[in-house]
């Protein structure tokens, strides 16, 4: 029942948060202050009433529509709170088992909840600079650094804690091992970042033009320092596949064919993909990796 009751809970308090991100994504690429007006209807400046502000539900209920100028309010809007409510109610649910394991040790019980917060601070990152590359082609370098620097934090600490788990260390050994990952994850962010910079630069050598950002490799970097390099490669996979089909499904829609002027036929968002692939390689990464290396023969 507690697991329950905490499930829940996370998943509406990352309703909230989904719904706080939403306003900063209308709002960070105008230049806007989050804080200040309230939250009112882009086309008729309409100041949104409490009932009008409900995660999700709200926009349920008035079907998408501003209720003063009915204008279309997208959908950017219900998929983002519901991604973080539910990524977070998930998080929870793995999480409270091991929590409320009375022979769980303190470090294990430290490990585990700073692994759950880790967690959500991630996803709320992932579903933040997905949203903002799909509409704004845009992952800005003061979300990837800091975001970055937070992961090899929290990465390097997680290691740490759970190889104490059990054992007797004294100070020294802790400052090695804790040295030995951040070096190990710091290793990781280059080359993951690395690759992108790599294959920016063919594109460049056969095309002459700029083919990928500067910022998918500073994703990249920040994808590494969360979900270590095995973890960061297996985004990176799973980030071009969809990307690749994405672009497929494009080019058979007449359409799109048609209007050469559209974005989609000459950029796609390739940090969207990847932060789609951080999201499915930090659930079920390890599992991917095993099942992979078990086919390969390794």
């Amino acid at each position: 029942m507690i697991r329950i009751f905490g499930t829940v809970f996370a998943g509406l308090l990352g309703l909230a948060f989904g719904s706080f991100l939403n306003v900063c994504l209308s709002r960070w690429p105008e230049g806007e202050s989050i804080v200040h007006p309230r939250s009112h209807c882009r086309s008729c400046d309409h100041t949104l009433s409490w009932w009008e502000n409900i995660p999700l539900v709200s926009w349920l209920a008035l079907r998408g529509r501003c209720r003063n100028c009915r204008a279309w309010i997208g959908w950017r809007y219900p998929l983002v709170e519901l991604a973080i409510g539910m990524l977070w109610a998930l998080t929870v649910w793995r999480f409270l088992p091991l929590a409320l394991d009375p022979h769980l040790s303190i470090t294990d019980y430290y490990f585990s909840t700073a692994d759950a917060i880790g967690k959500m601070i991630f996803y709320w990152l992932m579903v933040a600079l997905a949203a903002l590359d799909a509409e704004n082609l845009w992952l800005p370098n003061w979300i990837t650094l800091p975001g970055a620097a937070l992961g090899l934090i929290f990465y390097t600490m997680g290691f740490v804690l759970h190889s104490l788990v059990g054992a007797d260390k004294i100070i020294h050994t802790i400052v090695s091992i804790f040295l030995f990952v951040a070096i190990s994850d710091l290793l990781g962010i280059f080359a993951a970042a690395g690759l992108i910079l790599f294959i920016r630069w063919l594109y460049w050598l056969v095309r002459r033009r700029e083919g990928i950002g500067l910022g998918d490799a500073k994703l990249m970097a920040l994808l590494a320092a969360w979900l270590g390099l095995p973890g960061a490669l297996l985004a990176f996979g799973i980030g071009v596949v969809l990307g690749a089909l994405a672009a497929l499904v494009l080019l058979a829609i007449p359409s799109a064919r048609s209007q050469s002027e559209r974005w989609a036929l000459t950029k796609l968002p390739l940090g969207t993909f990847l932060c789609i692939g951080g999201i499915i390689s930090s659930l079920w990464g390890q599992p991917i990796i095993a099942a992979y290396l078990r086919w390969s023969g390794f």
